[in-house]
């Protein structure tokens, strides 16, 4: 599967959901998709999107958060999963496209192309549940699965490591910085625009 295929999957199911991303491929790929003002693509950040999603969830424990994060970004930060486990937040959907590769940065291979295990790494640092997928399908499944249960989940997605021809979005990021800010402050419910 793509991550652009995993994406389009579950796209309609971000509404009213606050949505953090890493920098390039999957910012981009959901930018793509059209854009939301609930949507917050973390640029130049590299490894910091689950700890900002978890003040996110924390702060407002009744908004459903999703994170979307790389096999990279994840290993950058790998002390942010026992952060995870120690608050638990309930509203919190860790998402990791593992693409084996540092792909946004020139393609270099990461740990998880050697056997390293993020799923399993999440679960021994606390995170209650964890999945790994390797369809489009499973992958929708799975996000139902850990919305519907109300427990901090971190889901890896194993994706092919391509992504778009450009790794920037087409939206500057203190515009996308104080949308997001307004929607976070305002309660309402977004649309999309491309």
């Amino acid at each position: 599967m793509t991550r652009l295929e995993a994406l389009q999957a579950i796209y309609s199911r971000l509404d009213g959901v606050a949505v953090v991303t890493i920098m390039g491929a999957v910012a981009a790929e959901l930018q793509s998709l059209g854009h939301r003002p609930n949507f917050f693509y973390l640029q130049h950040a590299m490894g910091v999107a689950s700890s900002l999603g978890l003040g996110i969830a924390l702060a407002q424990p009744s908004r459903q958060v999703i994170v979307f994060d790389g096999d990279g970004s994840l290993l950058m930060n790998l002390g942010g999963l026992t952060t995870l486990a120690r608050y638990r937040p309930p509203n919190l959907l860790h998402v990791v496209f593992d693409n084996e590769s540092l792909l946004s940065v020139g393609g270099f291979p990461t740990a998880t192309s050697t056997g390293s295990d993020l799923a399993g790494i999440a679960a021994a640092a606390g995170v209650p549940r964890t999945a790994t997928v390797q369809t489009v399908d499973a992958f929708t499944v799975a996000v139902d699965e850990a919305l519907a249960s109300r427990t901090l989940t971190t889901l890896v997605a194993k994706v092919e490591a391509t992504g778009p021809s450009t790794f920037v979005t087409g939206l500057s990021m203190l515009e996308n910085r104080f949308q997001f800010q307004r929607y976070l402050t305002s309660g309402d419910t977004p649309r999309a625009t491309r």
